[in-house]
């Protein structure tokens, strides 16, 4: 079974052809011509399309047919960054490959095994239940394939590991993992909650965004673009959203950006550790988690109080464990295999 997976990103699209039998990657590019990458391959006979935000009602890979396609239109406004471009690719892969089997593959799918103290925002409940104001939680296809990977390389199954997992990309966050589920993650009803990014800010004090508003500081969709677009490394440095940009330019505004991107990291894995009764790894994850050696160390080695410790290996050719020998708590750096996790999802949900 091939299986084409579909990965738009709020800035990128990531495409592959996967063998769905022994996950291997047949072919792969990084482009906006879907049509031609489909028309170069010689069967697809599933279409896996990554969904950032699946809304209450889609909770597990599902095939696109019209209530599910009513679905996705729901959860638009809760992603606007992402879920549209989704909608988009369904249509025109739809017409470009009618015959295959086309899954939507909600990313917050992960997370539906939040307990509800985590899930939880303390709102009034004629706010929460009537508007499904909770916690979803993002990253889900590369916190399950980290969960998978990280329990090959620690020899243990992953019902037993108990992990805390940093995906550092364009979007970050950190994610609890208790015996291979998702516990608590620091995204929540958007993809604009949690750690700092390189162009998202984060979480701020909502009382400050609100003073913004009624003092007439910014409209809305001022409020909006600012924060999802001009913020984070991008704000704080003036120079790029690109870690490899700040570390290489090495100015005080550069090396200031990094360091409270860092800092905001490590709140967010301590936070999210207390999930946990224990920690039997952390793991790097995403672009950033995994070819950034400076972040990662400055993140491992400020997190002491939870016994992680930093002198990890700069080496990132391959997955493994980066922390030295008889460390406490391993550090690994695993690439994100996210079309791995969206073809056998994509597969089972076939079958």
């Amino acid at each position: 079974m091939n299986v084409l997976t579909v990965n738009p990103g709020s800035g990128s699209l990531r495409l592959h052809l996967v063998r769905a039998e022994d996950e291997k990657v047949l072919d792969s590019a990084s482009t906006d011509d879907v049509s031609s990458f489909a028309d170069r391959q010689p069967t697809i006979s599933v279409v896996a399309h990554r969904l950032v935000h699946g809304g209450p009602d889609l909770v597990r890979p599902v095939e696109a047919t019209p209530s599910v396609r009513a679905k996705i239109a729901d959860a638009r406004s809760l992603a606007p960054e992402h879920v549209p471009k989704t909608e988009a690719l369904l249509d025109q892969l739809a017409d470009l490959l009618p015959d295959a089997t086309h899954i939507v593959c909600p990313d917050t799918a992960f997370h539906e095994t939040l307990p509800s103290v985590a899930q939880t925002y303390p709102l009034p409940a004629r706010w929460r239940f009537p508007w499904n104001l909770r916690c979803y939680g993002f990253h889900g296809w590369s916190f399950s394939w980290a969960t998978r990977r990280a329990a090959e390389l620690l020899h243990r199954p992953p019902g037993e590991l108990n992990l805390l997992i940093a995906h550092l990309s364009g979007g970050c966050s950190v994610c609890a993992v208790s015996h291979g589920h998702s516990v608590d993650t620091s995204m929540g009803f958007t993809p604009l909650e949690g750690a700092m990014m390189t162009k998202r800010s984060g979480s701020v004090d909502p009382g400050m965004l609100l003073w913004l508003l009624r003092e007439g500081k910014l409209t809305v969709s001022e409020l909006e673009d600012g924060l999802y677009h001009h913020s984070g490394l991008l704000g704080l440095s003036g120079i790029s959203d690109d870690t490899r940009d700040l570390v290489s330019d090495g100015s005080a505004e550069a090396r200031f950006a990094l360091a409270v991107f860092e800092h905001r990291i490590r709140a967010e894995l301590a936070a999210t550790a207390a999930s946990l009764d224990r920690i039997d790894a952390l793991v790097f994850t995403g672009d950033i988690g995994w070819d950034q050696p400076e972040t990662a160390e400055a993140v491992a080695g400020g997190l002491g109080v939870l016994g992680i410790a930093g002198g990890l290996s700069r080496t990132r050719e391959r997955d493994a464990v980066i922390s030295p020998p008889g460390a406490k708590i391993p550090v690994l750096a695993l690439r994100s295999r996210e079309e791995l996790e969206l073809a056998r999802a994509a597969a089972e949900a076939v079958r």
